[in-house]
């Protein structure tokens, strides 16, 4: 016969009736701030939150119309069988013993790592924004640079289909050779991996050898870069002072040739063309 489990005690209940109570003010008033929330987002008083829901109910509508397609069926369909080989692949991988390595090395690489990125963050930064002011800055030259990549991949396109027509031809012979340097490289392996050790081994001792002396060749080096360090600072004001003092030289160069080359443009034009008009001289003076 089942025993009859006792009672809660009083305390019991009223534990449980305040904890009830602090959960049930907690949820009330998470459900205030997101109300709240969501009258600011969509305070109808100037009209953006009725055209902001506007701009959801199109969105959604057209993302659930394209969901439907059948290029999105198949492409959902690949990221789900994607998603199961995965699991089904990489479960055993994951108790792997060859697994153990790669979890040390991972582990050894992001606790050497966090200091590293730590003190390039910065330059990281400074080159991410010289990076984007240089992109801006060619952006004019994008448009030329597409055209241009897209005439050189049309242009391999042939030699592409081509090669993969000799290759699908030829499958028997590249399995043939594939064969014969398989028969000719595997007694090699042995040897070659013999030869590594030895080679791996000899290599440790030069290292061991030369990392004293170049330790002393660095120590004087940065001694003397330090020593030279105001010498080297007077070559480059001095440089940057002739780049400025020929700059305007430069420029003069620059406009001239590029009036020389206009002129000859206009003339290789004229000439390449005939069919300008009778009586019309063009002349370019050059400066």
């Amino acid at each position: 016969m089942a025993t009859i489990p006792p009672l809660p005690s009083r305390d019991d209940v009223l534990r449980m009736a305040r904890n009830t109570t602090d959960i049930t003010g907690q949820l009330l008033d998470t459900a205030g701030n997101i109300t709240r929330i969501a009258l600011n987002t969509f305070d109808p008083r100037d009209g953006s939150g009725a055209e902001m829901l506007r701009v959801l109910r199109q969105t959604t509508a057209e993302l659930a119309e394209a969901s439907a397609s059948p290029q999105a069926q198949e492409a959902f369909y690949r990221i789900v069988d994607t998603l199961t080989r995965l699991g089904t692949t990489g479960a055993p991988l994951a108790v792997h013993p060859v697994s153990e390595p790669a979890q040390a090395l991972l582990t050894a690489l992001g606790d050497s790592l966090l200091p590293v990125l730590d003190a390039v963050e910065p330059a990281v930064e400074e080159f991410a924004t010289a990076l984007g002011d240089l992109i801006e800055a060619m952006s004019p030259l994008l448009p030329a640079g597409a055209g241009l990549v897209a005439g050189v991949l049309l242009a391999l396109t042939p030699v592409l289909r081509s090669a993969a027509e000799v290759l699908r031809d030829g499958t028997p012979e590249l399995r043939r050779i594939a064969d014969a340097l398989t028969a000719a490289v595997a007694p090699l392996i042995p040897l070659q991996v013999s030869l590594a050790e030895r080679t791996a081994n000899a290599g440790a001792n030069v290292v061991r050898a030369t990392l004293p002396p170049l330790a002393d060749l660095t120590e004087a080096a940065a001694a003397t870069t330090k020593a030279a360090r105001p010498a080297l600072i007077a070559g480059e004001e001095l440089l940057v002072a002739g780049l400025e003092q020929i700059q305007p030289l430069l420029l003069s160069s620059a406009s001239r040739a590029g009036r020389v080359a206009r002129a000859a443009a206009v003339r290789v034009s004229a000439a390449v063309s005939p069919s300008a008009e009778p009586g019309v001289v063009v002349a370019v003076a050059v400066g």
